[in-house]
């Protein structure tokens, strides 16, 4: 696959051996000396979700430019997509743990040791915060978007769909044998309905059994309680997320998302009180298909409005 097969996509990404055998595929857009903003995607997305942004911050037509880092996470996007079984060589284990440390390495890599914006969508959330427990000194801005950094509320109980992808032989079979998990979520992630060919942006990485490894393990990995490997690391990252709330924080908010719905809204809202709130009715889970035309400016001038200190 070559980055100008994908609509709105104009991008020369990179490469980094995030680990042995491993290569992380990354956006590196922007000036160098412009202002750090780290976009983070989930599952099953990539890159690819933040694109309409990217173009929108990287250069300076509408006032300065932005340096916008966007990583594929291993398995995903153009990214490698390594097995885990036990004999694999490369092997990589799908764990949240994994995802932080592959952010770290690559921020290491770019030199990014001061002030970033950190904007977050779906697990984007979870590894973005959770590179935030060991670097929250370096995270002067939130742009929070559909996510989650704490425990599934107690009045948000898991969808049918997730808890048979994350538990069963079956789920496992129908996101790894069907796509599934992608084909439905590029279609029920939006309310207004994707163009074809943007549709199959989003399908494109995942077009095996193989390549949609991560995509079912992401699912396999959601925390709810003790032994589950991600739950102390969701429980640290709630306890510090009120910390945040001095800094100038962007939530934008499809209300019609099945997972990440007002229950994950009010949470951010109460932990960041000071936050600019904008939810959409008509939004879903895909909240920057939904509404760019509004949130890509919107965005901008909320950076503009709150500058760094370099």
């Amino acid at each position: 696959m070559t980055s100008s097969a994908f609509p709105d996509y104009p991008f020369t990404p990179q490469r980094f051996e995030v680990r042995p055998g491993i290569a992380m595929s990354y956006l590196d857009e922007g000036p160098r000396e412009g202002e750090v903003v780290v976009m983070l995607h989930g599952n099953p997305s990539w890159s690819y979700y933040w694109r309409k942004l990217v173009l929108g911050l990287r250069d300076p037509a509408s006032g300065k430019a932005y340096r916008c880092i966007v990583p594929d996470h291993v398995g995903m996007g153009l990214s490698d997509k390594p097995d885990d079984a036990a004999a694999a060589q490369p092997r990589y284990r799908y764990t949240l743990q994994s995802r932080i440390d592959d952010v770290e390495a690559l921020l290491t890599h770019l030199g990014i040791a001061g002030p970033v914006t950190l904007a977050v969508h779906d697990w984007g959330g979870g590894i973005g915060f959770g590179w935030g427990l060991k670097h929250s000194d370096q995270i002067k801005r939130l742009v929070i978007l559909n996510t989650g950094a704490f425990p599934l509320p107690a009045a948000k109980p898991l969808p049918k769909s997730l808890r048979l992808g994350r538990d069963s032989a079956l789920g496992t079979g129908l996101i790894r044998g069907l796509n599934a998990f992608a084909a439905v979520a590029a279609r029920v992630g939006v309310v207004k309905p994707m163009p074809a060919d943007v549709r199959r942006a989003y399908l494109a990485p995942y077009d095996s059994w193989a390549d949609r490894i991560a995509t079912s393990r992401f699912v396999q990995d959601i925390p709810l309680g003790d032994g589950d490997a991600a739950w102390p690391l969701v429980q640290a990252m709630a306890r510090k997320l009120p910390e945040y709330a001095d800094r100038p924080a962007f939530i934008a908010w499809g209300l019609r998302d099945f997972v990440f719905d007002r229950h994950f809204l009010q949470g951010f809202s109460e932990a960041l009180p000071q936050a600019q709130v904008h939810a959409f009715e008509d939004a879903g889970h895909y909240v920057l298909e939904d509404k760019a035309a509004l949130l890509v400016p919107a965005i901008r001038q909320f950076l503009d409005t709150h500058p760094l200190s370099l």
